[in-house]
Order: structure tokens, then sequence, then C-alpha cells
């Protein structure tokens, strides 16, 4: 992105930063965890499957599975059937298993705190990694770039692709710093509250006046 067009993005990043912040100032993180490794889990099954659902899911884990020891040494089968209404639940069980043995012997039975350690972790790519840094540690390397965020950042025409990585680094380009945690917790807000994904007239939402062409626009969310 240059000239002219990068100069529009940001002006339009920085009013629909300043709406959303007006209709959801504290929009946060809606899955439920008590500690940095329950996050972890709980992101993880949150793939493909609704918060709501993954929050039933983990109501009854968290009791059964108390600390990450438990999780290292648990019966995948078992583990299977405790996570299977969160949906792919063999990979999502793989993953968060061999993820407790290498966080056990690998970082001392602590959770990584760093965008490059926790990507070695299986089934953490950069939209679960921003996810646990943001809210685990404070630290935001990015923009966690879920279904809402890609749909929205296309819709709103603040990126040329459709490819998760490519839209955080545009995102990052033309958002400042200090919206960079937030936009994505505003922007499921909006989605669930105001502009969901089926096809529907929004004309008259918020972030449609600030660039009117978004009611046409439609984009696929996945």
């Amino acid at each position: 992105m240059m000239g002219k067009r990068l100069i529009e993005r940001k002006k339009r990043a920085v009013n629909i930063a300043r709406t959303l912040k007006k209709l959801f100032p504290k929009a946060k993180i809606a899955l439920n965890y008590r500690t940095q490794w329950e996050l972890l889990i709980a992101v993880i099954l949150s793939a493909q499957c609704t918060d709501i659902m993954v929050n039933k899911v983990t109501r009854r884990l968290f009791k059964k599975y108390r600390t990450l020891h438990d999780y290292a040494r648990a019966n995948q089968k078992a583990f299977e059937k405790d996570i299977r209404q969160a949906g792919f639940y063999r990979n999502k069980a793989k993953h968060i298993l061999k993820s407790a043995k290498i966080i056990k012997e690998r970082f001392k039975g602590r959770l990584p705190r760093t965008m490059d350690e926790l990507l070695i972790l299986p089934g953490v790519a950069r939209k679960t990694a921003n996810v646990v840094l943001g809210n685990a540690f404070g630290i935001v390397e990015g923009v966690a770039v879920d279904t809402h965020v890609r749909r929205f950042a296309i819709k709103f025409d603040l990126t040329d692709y459709k490819d998760a990585k490519r839209i955080e680094k545009d995102l990052m380009d033309i958002f400042p710093k200090k919206e960079w945690f937030s936009i994505t917790y505003r922007l499921i807000e909006y989605g669930r509250k105001i502009c969901p994904a089926r096809i529907h007239n929004c004309k008259n939402h918020s972030l449609t006046k600030l660039y009117p062409r978004a009611k046409d626009i439609w984009p696929r969310t996945s």
C-alpha cells in the first residue's frame, strides 16, 4: 500500500477505531479461564467454534484437569471425549496435550511469553499467539485476525488480501499500535450485535456510514 490509498485507509482506520470505542468501550475476550495455560486451551478450542460452546466445554474440562501436569499425562482418547463438543476434537486434543508436554519439558511449566516461542506450540498460529500474549501478559505484538476481523478488514477496504497474515500486516500499518489489542474484541462485538456475517441491510450501521460502499461487500467468512 502506498500513497493516497494508504492515507485514506489510515484515516478510515482512525475513524473506525474511534467509533468502535464509543460503541464498545469495555469490549474484551469472551472466553472464560483462570490461568494463562487455561487461556491457551480455550483459544485453541475456539477455532471453528463459538465462544459460548467453548465456555460450556471448559467449564467441565477445567474442573477435571487442574494443572498443566494433568494435561501432560492425560489419555488422548479420553481427552477427545472431553472436548468433543468443541469440534475438530482429535486435532485439538493432540495440539493441547502435546503443547502441555512441550511447556512442561522445554519451558519448565511456564507458558512462553514471546511470539516466537508460542509459535513453536502445536496448533498455535499468530492469531492465537496474539490473543494469549495480549490477555495473559499485556504484550501487544500484532493484531489478532479472527473471522470477524478478517471479514471487516475486507468489507471496509482496509486490506488487499484474504490471508490472515497479510491482513494483520495491513492492519498494523494503518491502525495506531494502541488500537491493536482492542480492535479485535470491538469488531467481534460489532459483528455479533450490529453487523453479522449473513447478508442484511447494513446501510445505516455506524461503520457503514464511514464507508458507504461496505453495504455491498459481503466477504466469505472462511
